[in-house]
């Protein structure tokens, strides 16, 4: 989640790109990289098995060298797969179609809504303490637990951990968990319907505050979509993911 400016001054449609393209939008982290080329935006991070490209607008008829475009540019850095990401606003209209009849493949989780937080959220359940992310220690138990909430494949969770101090080190992002009973359970399954997650969103929502950014922006696949919504995030567009996994040669 990120709050790169007041709702107030941003367009309906700039809110809704950055909730559908938050990668396009963010600061990079160590050795990351961001291409934003005309036609799309290619976003790449630390590791070879982290990629995405988002932002598309291009014709029909040059689907076929945009994606030869995209898979150059990985191939040099000795990358050979990446997600598609594909929003609500993306040209040509019929892109997802067009990219499963090349052979790209819907992503384990295939859809996204674009949510826009701008009123401020509930305050967390008693029990539960969330706050910024302090230590090195903390950071490697959160990520963690992202790790395995999120069903991350073995290989891509082995590269991100081999990451992770030199992320804590100069990342310029801000990480905040939850805490139950002295353990961080910010995206546990242990902590399902203990506001756990609720906590997270309201310390986000806090340092967004302090930093004179009150809203918060997000992708919601199946598993936290109906949360925030409750919790006061509206839809403003959605995203398909897709797989191109071209190999190396």
């Amino acid at each position: 989640m990120a709050g790169p400016g007041h709702p107030s001054a941003l367009t309906p449609n700039f809110l809704r790109d950055i909730a559908e393209y938050p990668n396009s939008f963010g600061p990079l982290g160590p050795k990351d990289e961001r291409i934003e080329a005309h036609r799309y935006t290619l976003c790449m991070g630390q590791g070879k098995l982290w990629n995405t490209v988002q932002r598309q607008h291009f014709l029909s008829n040059e689907v076929d060298e945009v994606i030869e475009e995209v898979r150059s540019l990985l191939r040099a850095r000795g990358r050979g797969s990446t997600q598609w990401e594909i929003g609500s606003a993306a040209k040509p209209r019929d892109l997802v179609d067009l990219l499963l009849q090349r052979g790209f493949v819907r992503d384990k989780e295939p859809f996204a809504v674009a949510l826009v937080l701008k009123t401020e959220p509930p305050p967390p359940h008693p029990g539960i303490v969330s706050r910024r992310v302090e230590t090195f220690e903390e950071y490697v138990a959160a990520n963690e637990v992202q790790l395995e909430v999120f069903g991350t494949p073995k290989d891509e969770a082995e590269e991100y951990r081999e990451t992770l101090a030199e992320r804590w080190r100069e990342s310029p992002t801000i990480m905040h968990a939850a805490w139950c009973e002295g353990a961080i359970v910010s995206a546990g399954r242990c902590a399902r319907g203990r506001g756990a997650y609720r906590a997270v969103l309201r310390a986000r929502w806090d340092e967004a505050v302090a930093r004179g950014t009150p809203a918060l922006f997000t992708q919601a696949g199946a598993m936290s979509r109906a949360i925030l919504e409750r919790l006061g995030f509206e839809r403003v567009g959605h995203v398909h993911m897709l797989l191109d996994e071209f190999g190396k040669a």
